[in-house]
């Protein structure tokens, strides 16, 4: 699930538990659309770490030798 899904999760979830007013017998819908908001958040935080973990470039670990140090020049 991408960025954009997780954002989804949140927003709908924030529907669920406040903008509605549907009663269902047996599902408490404010505490799906918590828990649907939580879930959601928590998946920002993870992925804005594997997204930040991505992005950290790692300097090289070879040696770069110039080909102009080895060749000999004979006029």
């Amino acid at each position: 699930m991408g960025l954009g899904g997780f954002i989804l999760l949140i927003a709908g979830g924030a529907i669920l538990a406040f903008a509605t007013d549907w009663e269902m017998e047996s599902v408490n819908l404010t505490l799906v659309g918590v828990i649907m908001m939580l879930v959601g958040i928590i998946g920002v935080a993870v992925y804005a770490s594997v997204a930040r973990r991505r992005r950290m470039v790692v300097p090289p670990t070879t040696t770069v030798v110039s080909d102009d140090q080895h060749h000999h020049h004979n006029p």
